[in-house]
């Protein structure tokens, strides 16, 4: 797609919600280029808005929660995997209801709305959110690992103690298309053993077997499978909406094991840690900005990863016409590990450099090093990537932790003190 997406026009959905059984009208409406998808309570004074965001998620049972109190929305998951599996990223969602109408249970009908008030490019710059490396997240039972890909590819696994259940696993590369027709129509299931400690918690208010796949001990009631599978379909459509709190179309192969509402919650903000810190990437002219070193004795070619105050990495590559090569070890080139220790040094500086406001002016001196251990030689053609930490903040001393990695070996590691002052 060029352009963002919004609806050409308003559209409504009518029914009572899944866990509050309250009934709600739900309206979509059109949003200008830029605005994100945003619910908007108009049975509360003042019509609050609650953007659609994982900054918004809060801790609940059974469903995904944005916002807390009398404001808060309750069970978004179906509406928002609509939203995403039809790559809509301007929309304003009406409610006159605390949770959105459950209707049949699966996301088709948000769906069939959506497409009937016209799907529109309207402009802008869809915003992606990328991976450079692996993710990985646990949360109770449920295992994350995402990886770095040019589309949202979906691998899901579950398993339930029941004979129509027990282990299912699919794959599938996430296109509106695919989305409508193999995700979409999946259904929300439940277990008939729970309904009375459901209920007894305040939730499934509103379910019936016509609106969830309600299981016994034998089999489904009142109801026909629309897959032998629906049950890791519908936890793999929950997946496209929860993610859709991202507030960007992820861009990334997920592999989810018995995945949940807030284990999915959790993988989202992770995944935006990721991003943020990748960020921060500077290149050897932004370095130069900021240290004052120059050849031949600035060591530092690139910073990949920064936490403001918190964690820096580094790398350098070696390469045979370091000067220093010509007089260390002649004819068995060896990096010096001065030099090593140096160049973490300076990684370090560039970490305590972005907490000051002018850093023109500044300059870190190392006051200490401790526990320096050399573990392996570094030679030409190595790659070191310098991992430092930040142990402790004492007024204007900064202690670090570090290690330096060739190809994931330590090959050095120390701790340092340093101080910013005055250039």
């Amino acid at each position: 797609m060029s352009g963002r997406r919004t609806i050409a026009q308003s559209t409504a959905v009518d029914g009572v919600g899944l866990h509050l059984g309250q009934r709600c009208r739900l309206i979509f409406q059109p949003a200008p280029v830029g605005h994100g998808v945003v619910f908007r309570r108009i049975d509360l004074p003042g019509c609050p808005e609650i953007r659609a965001h994982v900054s918004m998620a809060e801790a609940a049972e059974r469903r995904t929660q944005l916002g807390q109190g009398e404001s808060a929305l309750h069970t978004v998951e179906h509406v928002l995997a609509a939203v995403a599996g039809s790559s809509i990223d301007d929309l304003v969602i009406v409610m006159d209801g605390p949770e959105p109408p459950i209707l049949d249970g699966s996301s088709q009908p948000f769906v069939a709305a959506l497409a009937a008030a016209g799907v529109v490019e309207h402009g802008g710059t869809v915003e992606y959110l990328r991976l450079t490396d692996t993710v990985r997240v646990v949360d109770g039972e449920s295992v994350y690992v995402a990886h770095p890909a040019d589309a949202l590819t979906l691998e899901v696994q579950i398993e339930f103690p029941h004979p129509l259940i027990g282990m299912q696993q699919g794959v599938w590369r996430v296109t509106d298309e695919l989305f409508a027709r193999e995700l979409a129509p999946a259904r929300t299931f439940g277990f008939l053993h729970e309904v009375e400690a459901l209920q007894g918690k305040g939730l499934i208010k509103g379910a019936s077997t016509a609106n969830a796949v309600v299981l016994d001990a034998q089999g489904v009631v009142d109801t026909t499978l629309r897959w032998p599978d629906e049950f890791v379909r519908h936890k793999a459509m929950d997946l496209v909406g929860d993610l859709s709190l991202a507030g960007k179309r992820v861009l990334a192969r997920i592999s989810a094991s018995k995945p949940s509402h807030r284990g999915t919650v959790t993988l989202v903000r992770e995944l935006l840690a990721h991003a943020r810190r990748e960020d921060r990437v500077l290149g050897i002219e932004d370095i130069m900005k900021v240290l004052p070193h120059r050849y031949p004795f600035l060591f530092v070619d690139r910073i990949i990863e920064m936490e403001e105050g918190k964690r820096i990495v580094g790398i350098k590559n070696v390469t045979i016409n370091e000067p220093f090569f010509q007089g260390h070890f002649p004819g068995h080139p060896i990096m010096p590990g001065v030099l090593i220790v140096e160049a973490m040094a300076q990684v370090g500086g560039m970490l305590l450099m972005g907490t000051v406001d002018d850093p023109d002016t500044k300059v870190v001196y190392f006051m200490s090093l401790d526990n320096v251990k050399f573990r392996k030689p570094v030679k030409p053609g190595d790659q070191l990537r310098f991992e430092l930490d930040v142990v402790q903040v004492r007024g204007k001393i900064c202690r670090m932790k570090g290690v330096v990695k060739v190809d994931g070996d330590v090959v050095c590691e120390a701790e340092m003190a340093a101080m910013v002052r005055d250039r």
